[in-house]
C-alpha cells in the first residue's frame, strides 16, 4: 500500500522500527488512511508493547532517529527506559517527523489488549507493519470523543459502510 504526501519519511520512520523487529500497532490517522479513509495527518502514532525486551528495541531506534520531545524542543530531552516502562502518550519530533508513543489508549487498553483488533500490512517497499482494524479504531474514537476525533468519525464510519459494500457484508 502507498502512503500519501510525506510517504517516503513516514516509511523511514515505520521500517526503523519493523526492521528492529519493534512491535507496534499503528493507531490514529495513518492507521485511518492505511485502512482506506481520505483523511490528513501529520504524525505517527503508535501502541506499542511494554516487555522489556521490546522497550530495549525501541530505545535503540529511538536513539537513531534522533527522537527528542516535541515539548520544549531546545532543551532536547530524549526519552527514556522509565519514560517508555511508565507508560502515558509521549510526543516526540524525529528526523522523520512527528511520533507519538503511546503505552495505553482508550480506557487503558494495551498492545496486548489490540492485538487481535490489528491486521498486518505491507507498506511503501516491503515494510510489514501492525495496523488497528477500522471498527476498533473508529470505537476508541468514539470513546475518546476529543474535538478531532469527533470531526473525523463521519469519514471513517463512510469508509467503514464502504468497505463492507465492496466485500459484500
Amino acid at each position: 500500500m502507498k502512503l500519501p504526501g510525506r510517504s517516503s519519511s513516514l516509511i523511514a520512520a515505520l521500517r526503523s522500527l519493523s526492521d528492529a523487529q519493534v512491535e507496534f500497532i499503528l493507531v490514529g490517522g495513518l492507521a485511518a488512511v492505511l485502512n482506506g479513509a481520505p483523511i490528513q495527518t501529520y504524525d505517527v502514532d503508535l501502541l506499542y508493547s511494554r516487555e522489556p525486551g521490546n522497550i530495549d528495541r525501541l530505545l535503540m531506534v529511538l536513539q537513531s532517529i534522533e527522537a527528542i520531545f516535541r515539548i520544549q524542543p531546545e532543551r532536547r530531552l530524549h526519552p527514556t527506559r522509565s519514560h517508555l516502562v511508565g507508560g502515558g502518550h509521549l510526543n516526540l519530533a524525529t528526523r522523520y517527523g512527528p511520533v507519538d508513543l503511546l503505552a495505553t489508549i482508550g480506557e487503558n487498553l494495551t498492545f496486548s489488549d489490540l492485538l487481535s483488533h490489528s491486521i498486518e500490512m505491507t507498506i511503501g517497499e516491503g515494510v510489514c507493519i501492525r495496523v488497528l482494524d477500522l471498527e476498533t479504531l473508529i470505537s476508541l474514537k468514539e470513546r475518546l470523543a476529543g474535538e478531532k476525533d469527533l470531526a473525523v468519525l463521519p469519514i471513517l464510519r463512510q469508509t467503514l459502510n464502504e468497505m463492507r459494500k465492496k466485500k459484500g457484508t
